[in-house]
């Protein structure tokens, strides 16, 4: 299994495909297999794509330390250097999105262009989710049913989970290979709680499309258009009745949408 040593941590990564590179970045407790084919293979048609899991989840090491947005920006800089990546696109989604933004404002120079999807710029200016869904997402229930039941429901759409009962056992397979343990998982929401991009945003250089679901429960969609007010030239694309897994619940769209930025003719300003 593909490991290199990333500042403090062995960090686990595969890739595939040809061309540009593309560095995805992953959200809260997630890890690299929750991307999901077809939307992987899409973009392995056009690009180079990078995945890994973020420190605490998946086969990446769990060291028991203080977890900060800007160090799992750190930490994906560093996976460049180890694969010689002095640049490439750069998508990431939901807690993903964060570390994708703080790379883009602290290092510029290292992020061609940007796909933000289902994200915010942080607590302090964002619409949040209502307690409900916060308890599903923050509270641990012991019955795996339950776990299960829940990390559905914040992904999805209620009416797509009862009308894809195949493609939901398919994506609860994959996202299920390599589960976060409840310590590392509470260090990344920690990490996510104290963290901020608004004042930042307009520093951001890199061409950027903002893609969210009008569905999304977990992170409302009105954080798209904070997202797009603030970076400059931003393009912003909805997608009618998808929640927070959009990679998984409409692969093609999103693919399609993320290969037209990456491969346009726009510039950094």
């Amino acid at each position: 299994m593909p490991k290199v040593r990333v500042r403090d941590i062995e960090m686990y990564y595969e890739e595939g495909g040809t061309g540009p590179a593309l560095l995805l970045i992953m959200g809260l407790s997630g890890n690299l297999d929750w991307w999901g084919q077809p939307f992987l293979s899409d973009l392995e048609q056009h690009f180079r794509v990078i995945r890994f899991d973020n420190r605490g989840a998946g086969r990446t090491d769990r060291p028991a330390v203080p977890y900060s947005i800007s160090g799992f920006a750190d930490d994906t800089v560093g996976l460049m250097d180890a694969l010689s990546l002095e640049k490439a696109h750069v998508m990431g989604v939901s807690m993903g999105g964060m570390i994708a933004q703080e790379l883009a404002v602290n290092e510029p120079q290292r992020v061609d262009k940007l796909v933000l999807g289902c994200t915010n710029c942080g607590p302090s200016h964002s619409v949040m989710a209502g307690p409900e869904v916060q308890a599903m997402l923050v509270q641990r229930p012991s019955s795996l049913d339950e776990v299960k039941a829940n990390t559905l429901r914040l992904l999805f759409p209620e009416d797509f989970i009862t009308a894809n009962g195949a493609a939901m056992e398919a994506n609860w397979r994959e996202i299920t290979k390599a589960p976060i343990d409840n310590e590392s998982f509470q260090r990344q929401v920690m990490a996510l709680l104290q963290w901020n991009s608004y004042d930042r945003l307009p520093e951001i250089k890199a061409p950027a499309l903002i893609l969210h679901g009008t569905a999304d429960i977990l992170v409302p969609p009105q954080n798209a258009e904070v997202l797009a007010e603030r970076i400059p030239n931003a393009k912003l694309r909805l997608y009618e009745g998808v929640g927070h897994g959009l990679n998984a619940q409409v692969p093609h769209e999103v693919a399609r949408d993320v290969i037209a930025h990456l491969q346009s003719d726009s510039v950094p300003m």
